[in-house]
């Protein structure tokens, strides 16, 4: 048996450079406090946690709530890079529809460091060993860091099997920048055109990926309050919106056997776990009106309109063009700015995806208020690696 779960709170904080934030803990707490606030409910009423991070000591997702309470309920740490967040998302819920709670907080924290991404273990084998090796043999650029390798390759990947050229890239971050000037809570708000972004410094040359096309770092937190319909209705809580279906997928031997690099960074998870949705919650992404999804870079955000089905193969330079991700629009993709405008704390993201969406549906994002939004769909994707897919509804 399956329960309905309604998304009762949602809390975040700005996202903030590295070295300006506070620490993680504080900001855990906040965004805590914050979903609850949202939601109505105390810290006493949580009966399990979910926390989620990456760079951090084991038993953080503690430190962090404790600050907010300390019941002695059950608090389970999870780390699945990227999609760490939404992987946490992913286990509240499991706890709520399977019957075992009715509320459960999911946590997302992340205190980064300034730089690219880096392993801090040097004594044992990568988990990204076998990612590397196939990336060694396929996208050769051993002077290029790692995270421009995977992205930028896929993205050449791309313009060489459609034939676009890295405009369409470009057309993406101009319209994260347009998105993210009404969102407070992104960090660059600046907009910029597509030149700007095509004349910024290059970073991977044989992929023609410039600086503007990768999101930052950032350190940030967010959470989500996730309670059952009875325990809603019994104290009153806001029940319009809920997760209707969700979905985590992980590696299959295509990921390696293809010797794509589209498919190394993800593109054939996120497609597994979107079929999983669309065919879990009877609704196809012709229906869903306004996407959250993983634009670390924005080589990925267009591998993931054809990933989730937004349009077809090889469709995304005519989505692009003809605006169908921008307000007017088939999907409104990213309202928020995205990962490109507010940064990629990496625990925090997805549970800050889920609250744009969220606030979305409830008609309260102000100026980036997409007109009628009652489908949502967000798309969280960690390499080594997991992707988690989530569909949200208004009732």
């Amino acid at each position: 048996m399956s329960l309905k779960v309604i998304v009762a709170g949602v809390g975040m904080i700005p996202f903030a450079k590295p070295g300006n934030s506070k620490p993680y803990d504080e900001m855990g707490a906040e965004a805590t406090l914050l979903a609850l606030q949202d939601a109505g409910l105390a810290y006493r009423d949580v009966q399990q946690a979910v926390a989620g991070y990456v760079y951090g000591d084991s038993t953080s997702g503690q430190t962090a709530l404790y600050r907010a309470g300390m019941s002695g309920i059950p608090i389970f740490n999870v780390n699945n890079n990227c999609s760490t967040g939404s992987s946490a998302l992913f286990l509240a819920r499991q706890m709520v529809a399977s019957g075992m709670a009715d509320c459960v907080l999911a946590l997302g924290f992340e205190q980064m460091q300034p730089g690219a991404l880096k392993s801090h273990w040097d004594d044992r084998v990568s988990p990204f060993h076998r990612f590397d090796s196939l990336c060694d043999e396929i996208n050769p650029y051993p002077e290029v860091p790692l995270a421009l390798r995977y992205f930028g390759g896929a993205g050449k990947e791309y313009m060489d099997t459609y034939g676009v050229g890295p405009d369409i890239f470009a057309k993406v971050r101009a319209k994260a920048s347009r998105h993210a000037e009404h969102n407070p809570m992104a960090l660059f708000r600046k907009l910029v055109s597509e030149e700007e972004v095509l004349q910024s410094p290059i970073v991977f040359p044989a992929a023609k990926l410039t600086r503007l096309m990768a999101c930052p770092p950032t350190c940030g937190a967010a959470a989500a309050v996730l309670v059952s319909e009875d325990f809603a209705r019994k104290r009153g809580l806001d029940r319009r919106v809920s997760i209707i279906a969700q979905a985590m997928t992980t590696d299959t031997p295509d990921s390696f056997d293809d010797r794509s690099m589209m498919k190394l960074v993800g593109s054939g998870m996120a497609r597994a776990a979107a079929d999983k949705v669309y065919a879990e919650s009877g609704i196809g992404p012709q229906d869903v009106d306004v996407v959250e999804l993983h634009d670390c870079f924005a080589q990925n955000e267009v591998l993931s309109y054809e990933a989730l089905r937004l349009c077809a193969d090889g469709g995304a330079e005519k989505f692009v063009m003809e605006g169908n991700n921008t307000y007017g629009g088939s999907h409104v993709t990213n309202p928020s700015g995205g990962l490109l405008s507010k940064g990629h704390p990496l625990g925090a993201t997805g549970l800050a995806q889920c609250t744009e969406l969220v606030t979305q549906l409830r008609g309260q994002a102000g100026l980036r208020q997409v007109d009628g939004a009652r489908i949502g769909l967000q798309h969280n994707l960690g390499l080594g690696g997991a992707c988690v897919v989530t569909m949200y509804q208004f009732d």
